[in-house]
């Protein structure tokens, strides 16, 4: 039978490695500084078809989106939705609330 091998060398490692400074580079990391809590709107369903074209679902028809999909992942909420539509990818979008 093989014998359990006691973890003492490898804690006596990791104790010298924080008393030395725990790091070689000589450079501070930053503070860190939290975002502030941003509020998202109401969900909306947006398609994406192969050559990147959006739309957005107003009730009754699919209209042409301003924003493409990656356009949105930049301050939207943006979640991929498991179900395609004739081929064309669907996601539910939340955008930011404007309070200034």
């Amino acid at each position: 039978m093989a014998k359990n091998r006691s973890p003492g060398n490898r804690r006596t490692l990791a104790k010298r490695f924080r008393e030395q400074g725990g790091s070689n580079s000589s450079a501070e990391t930053p503070a860190y500084v939290k975002k502030a809590p941003v509020e998202y709107g109401k969900p909306f369903i947006v398609m994406e078809d192969a050559e990147k074209n959006t739309f957005a679902y107003d009730g009754m028809a699919w209209n042409p989106y301003h924003l493409s999909i990656a356009e949105c992942k930049v301050d939207c909420l943006v979640k991929t939705l498991p179900q395609k539509l004739n081929g064309k990818t669907r996601y539910e979008v939340r955008a930011p609330l404007n309070r200034a």
